[in-house]
């Protein structure tokens, strides 16, 4: 099993918007660029909502076939680990081993011996094409790599190595993912990453580093645009040496991870996959929720109050709801509206607030952030919250179209 060139990964926490989140996809194919839908939902957002993962593959079956899809598509177990994958290994077929919190674990001395020996074949220095600086192997570098990344690769062989023992060889597709983490990895880190996940016979076809800068939960990139995309167009090239090299997968590509929205660095990473005839995988894992709430905003009436009322309740259990995203956001709390202030807004007040649009006046990055973590309390409304979404699906799925397609497609693929 192969992923495409380009694949999009479309998480939605309540299962109601396969239909609209398709359709923002088939808008881009039906412009010459093929997109494989990848529908997300990791095991924590399960837990949130009392969901099981059945659910979205049934969410995707159904999504595929009320529309006549027929290309690719995927469900994503995203961010499993050994304790959970069992859950999602009959209704996956892409599977996103999340390390990342391997990452700095010991491993033995003669794990790292062994590592360090394996590297001899690269010689004192490797010249990758594409990118100015070679990579000078020392001793002191190789063992510098092995304590960071060493027992987290070994931890994705063990994880790949299960659910292969269920599926079968080349049944299913692999991301190895560390983006989850506060330090970035370098594209040199990537090099010696690669390379151990090439060692633990891992035929990832996606990985997700963490990049310099933030990727905060619904809200756009935040750092040094100019350093991002020289680490990005090296990452790719180091990508392209792995494969050649160590014998990975022709279909290895990059990852962007996290349910940001990152509008400023999509024209970057198009212009750079352009220019190196690359393909990508993207995630968006929690703006489809986000456009849930702006939709029951925009229906007025009891959804408006719905609305108002999630976010007085996100806002009274701030601590707890943001605990579990703490790398992932960033919230000033003087920047949050309060709760009377929100109690008098109109239904387009409350929308503008949290839609994300660049540049305008009424958008709240802060407000966005909070609600992005508040699905939690949607989900404890249960069959009321769940009834809205069905009263008001044609608004709420215009809404989750509009969202994917004309501010993340149209940007990332400069449509």
């Amino acid at each position: 099993m192969k992923i495409g060139k380009f694949s999009f990964g479309v998480g939605d926490r309540f299962s109601h918007q396969g239909e609209a989140q398709l359709r923002a996809l088939m808008k881009v194919t039906q412009q010459g660029v093929e997109v494989v839908p990848v529908w997300n939902k990791s095991n924590r957002e399960h837990n949130t909502i009392h969901s099981e993962p059945v659910e979205t593959r049934r969410e995707a079956d159904a999504a595929v076939k009320a529309l006549g899809w027929s290309g690719q598509y995927c469900v994503d177990a995203d961010h499993i680990n050994l304790t959970n994958v069992d859950r999602f290994v009959d209704v996956s077929d892409f599977f996103t081993l999340d390390v990342a919190m391997y990452i700095g674990t010991a491993s033995s001395d003669d794990e790292v011996a062994a590592f360090c020996e394996s590297c001899k074949l690269l010689g004192p220095e490797v010249k990758i094409p594409g990118v100015a600086e070679p990579i000078v192997v020392t001793d002191e570098l190789l063992k510098e790599e092995a304590g960071k990344f060493l027992a987290a690769i070994k931890e994705a062989g063990r994880i790949y190595r299960h659910i292969e023992s269920v599926k079968g060889k080349g049944n299913f597709i692999t991301e190895v993912s560390m983006d989850e983490v506060e330090a970035p990895q370098t594209p040199v880190d990537m090099f010696f990453i690669l390379k151990m996940i090439a060692d633990q016979g891992i035929p990832a076809q996606t990985f997700a580093p963490k990049f310099t800068g933030r990727f905060n939960k619904g809200v756009d990139y935040v750092g040094d645009t100019a350093q991002f995309a020289k680490e990005f167009e090296a990452d790719l090239m180091v990508i392209d040496y792995a494969v050649k090299n160590f014998g990975l997968p022709e279909t290895l590509k990059l990852s962007v991870h996290s349910g940001s929205d990152k509008f400023t660095i999509y024209p970057i990473m198009a212009g750079i996959l352009k220019k190196l005839d690359k393909g990508l995988h993207i995630k968006t894992a929690g703006t489809t929720w986000l456009e849930e709430v702006i939709g029951l905003a925009l229906a007025g009436g009891e959804a408006l109050e719905t609305a108002k009322g999630i976010y007085e309740k996100a806002l009274a259990r701030k601590e707890e709801l943001c605990a579990p995203y703490a790398d992932v956001i960033d919230i000033d709390d003087s920047k949050l509206p309060t709760v009377d202030e929100v109690k008098k807004w109109d239904a387009e007040k409350f929308a503008n607030s949290l839609r994300h649009i660049p540049g305008h006046p009424e958008y709240n990055p802060n407000f966005r952030q909070l609600i992005h973590v508040g699905y939690k309390v949607a989900a404890e409304l249960g069959g009321t919250y769940i009834g809205l979404l069905e009263k008001h699906a044609d608004v709420i799925g215009r809404c989750v179209e509009e969202n994917i397609y004309d501010r993340h497609l149209k940007r990332l693929f400069n449509l």
